[in-house]
């Protein structure tokens, strides 16, 4: 796993090791902290093959792009109804890798010391023709993925 402590949170991890730490840690949890939107057209993981599922808990709503203000209360009761306790490992996943590092950082100012970012997010950035999911993130590692 490449963990480098930096913005404060517990590090960045690349998605292949943050989906093997989900696999192999039974408490850890991924987050998915984009909008509703990038859920729908896009697509979300598919933790089927290891048990889980993510939770989908959006750090900035679309169309204003504001930090939603229950964040951290809908973080909170998702774990609580998942039983999984604060110093689990949580893994937090956004298009790039930008958003998931702040909701790490803000996850880890309240108590939720293992907060990982997962590096190039779902997507990753564009590649030369300006397509996402290509060249880092998710989606190119080859991990499993669904389009609800």
């Amino acid at each position: 796993m490449s963990v480098n402590s930096k913005g404060g949170y517990a590090g960045d991890v690349d998605p292949k090791s943050a989906y093997r730490e989900l696999a192999q840690q039974q408490n850890a949890q991924l987050i998915d902290v984009r909008t509703r939107a990038e859920w729908s057209f896009v697509g979300i993981p598919d933790l089927g093959e290891i048990g889980k599922e993510p939770l989908l808990i959006e750090w900035q709503s679309w169309p204003h792009m504001q930090v939603a203000g229950d964040f951290l209360e809908k973080l909170r009761a998702a774990l609580v109804a998942k039983n999984v306790p604060a110093d689990a490992s949580l893994y937090f996943l956004c298009r790039s890798g930008v958003r998931s590092a702040a909701a790490a950082a803000c996850a880890v100012s309240e108590g939720f010391g293992q907060s990982y970012n997962i590096v190039g997010g779902f997507e990753g950035p564009p590649d030369p023709s300006r397509h996402r999911g290509s060249v880092t993130g998710w989606k190119a590692e080859g991990l499993p993925w669904v389009q609800t």
